[in-house]
């Protein structure tokens, strides 16, 4: 059965959708040796589809989806032409055929990171489109004013583009768990929850830098409802059923506005006739007491 290239490279766990297109038009997919195009239609079970020069297999037995408390400096990709370790050498050999992570977290950034050979559930989670939100624990230099919060909240210009509105509220009591030296509560840092549903590279240290507070430390803690603050860092599990469900319940897309069709205009309403205006009663009581034929006094013309 033929389907969309990026819909078969998504369910082969090679990327998500958007990642998909990315490596199409780079030049990086071909369809029975010739180079694939955008929006092209192919049969994984027929044509012979590679990507990199590797032939793809569809994807056969249960998807594995795995959680990540990765640590700062790792890279969250599959392989890194610098060296630098990735987030696969966390991740047991049994998993790691064809398994990619959900998003970026960028290298001095820890926290959860998912990881899938599930192309769909990748692509559900990580588009902003599915509104699935990120929490993260964001430790600053300095206290921010309100004033300055609020221009965060609302969006900056980023790359040329205004970020998704972002919720920021206070980190006002450290968790139990946690090692006293991260919370600085009082002193020259100000520990803040921020709440994306989108995420670019970089965003939430440049969002403080604009504001002359750069970010200490930041690590992620939520994707969508899904926390587990007892994950050692370095430390990978599988997720349960149950929660693959929840997040999939929560990441729906969201409604799009219907595109209003150009119709015609209203043609112009005719003013309404006016109506003759109604007698006075004292003037139709006058009228019905005259004799017939007799017409009402007037006044004599001046001479």
């Amino acid at each position: 059965m033929e389907e969309r290239l990026q819909k078969i490279l998504a369910r082969a766990g090679i990327a998500s959708r958007r990642k998909a297109e990315e490596l199409i038009q780079q030049g990086l997919v071909t369809v029975n040796g010739k180079l694939a195009e955008l929006g092209q239609k192919a049969d994984p079970e027929r044509d012979f589809i590679k990507v990199e020069g590797r032939r793809i297999q569809p994807h056969t037995g249960e998807h594995h989806y795995l959680l990540l408390n990765k640590p700062k400096g790792v890279m969250s990709t599959v392989s890194d032409p610098e060296g630098r370790p990735t987030v696969m050498e966390f991740i047991p050999p049994v998993f790691r055929k064809a398994l990619v992570p959900v998003g970026r977290l960028d290298y001095y950034t820890e926290g959860l990171i998912l990881l899938t050979d599930d192309g769909e559930f990748a692509q559900r989670i990580a588009h902003p489109r599915y509104g699935s939100v990120k929490i993260y624990e964001v430790k600053v230099k300095g206290r921010p004013r309100e004033a300055e919060l609020d221009r965060l909240r609302a969006g900056i210009l980023l790359d040329g583009k205004k970020t998704a509105p972002a919720k920021i509220t206070p980190r006002h009591s450290p968790v139990a768990h946690r090692r006293k030296r991260d919370d600085d509560e009082g002193g020259e840092n100000s520990w803040w929850y921020v709440q994306l549903t989108e995420g670019r590279t970089r965003q939430i240290r440049e969002m403080f830098m604009r504001i002359s507070h750069p970010v200490q430390k930041l690590r992620r803690v939520a994707i969508g409802p899904l926390r587990d603050p007892d994950l050692p860092l370095g430390a990978v599990r599988e997720l349960t059923p149950r929660e693959v469900e929840m997040l999939l319940r929560s990441s729906k897309e969201k409604a799009r506005p219907a595109k209003k069709s150009p119709g015609k205009k209203p043609a112009a309403q005719k003013p309404e006739a006016k109506k003759p205006a109604a007698r006075k009663p004292a003037a139709r009581k006058a009228a019905a007491q005259r004799p017939a034929g007799k017409k009402p006094a007037g006044k004599k013309p001046a001479r």
